[in-house]
């Protein structure tokens, strides 16, 4: 099997618990191609975070083997860019200088990084803000500022977990236009966690499943829709295969109703 930029190899992780021990995840294998875009789906409690919290360092697996590059993962990457569903910003420093966060914890050059910050704020509409507080700001745009922020040291992994769930239809279709135009202008390995079934086919090179009890990977699929692709594509009948086929899939499971 050809080994990715982001390999996991017969993955667990199991919480200890006074009233017994908790296997969160068991036995993943995953291949991640460098540049691919993975979404991750699953019903609540199927691992989906911890997963993407073990590919980031965060949480160490109990069992078996994450490489990122090819080389052991010890600790959250350098090159590792996070979002989380709720922004994170601290709501006494200035958009900009929360962005610019990431410079202080990885002793970037100040200079570079505030350009940096001030070319994406501009990217994501942000252009303007800049000296606002995060309070004076909507959700939407909190959220804008926490991708900046994320990719402001253009990391090579980039990892996801909910950062729209909070948002309304319309902000959330916003953002996953100028997720995908950001991305298609700097591919990077993106590995995001949703719950949402169309979200993950419009974004996704590739769509993994996940199942509880334990947390395992069901399947893979493969999203073949040419990009860049508008909101229009949601209409083509190829989009409507996968949501079905990923729909069966989950009623397969028992996590929805089959029709």
């Amino acid at each position: 099997m050809t080994v990715g930029f982001v390999s996991l190899s017969h993955v667990g992780k199991t919480y200890a618990s006074p009233r017994g021990d908790v296997v969160a995840l068991a036995d993943i294998n995953l291949e991640i191609e460098p540049g691919e875009f993975i979404s991750v789906l699953g019903p609540s409690g199927c691992g989906k975070s911890t997963l993407l919290k073990c590919i980031g360092g965060l949480e160490t697996a109990t069992t078996g083997d994450i490489r990122i590059g090819g080389s052991p993962l010890a600790g959250p990457p350098r090159d590792l860019g996070m979002v989380f569903q709720t922004d994170l910003l601290l709501d006494w420093l200035t958009i900009v200088e929360n962005i610019m966060i990431t410079a202080h914890f990885k002793r970037l050059n100040p200079v570079i990084i505030r350009k940096k910050a001030l070319e994406l704020l501009a990217l994501f509409g942000l252009d303007g803000f800049e000296n606002r507080h995060p309070w004076e700001l909507s959700g939407g745009m909190r959220q804008r500022a926490a991708i900046c922020r994320a990719l402001v040291d253009d990391p090579k992994l980039l990892l996801m977990d909910e950062p729209f769930g909070a948002l309304d239809a319309m902000t959330r279709d916003d953002l996953n236009m100028e997720m995908q135009r950001i991305w298609m202008r700097s591919p990077k390995t993106v590995v995001f966690v949703t719950h949402s079934i169309p979200e993950a086919v419009f974004l996704s090179d590739r769509v993994v499943v996940m199942a509880r009890n334990p947390g395992r990977i069901e399947n893979d699929y493969r999203i073949d829709l040419p990009r860049p692709r508008s909101l229009a594509v949601r209409g083509a009948a190829e989009y409507s295969r996968y949501l079905t086929e990923i729909r069966d899939e989950f009623a397969r499971l028992g996590v929805l109703k089959a029709e």
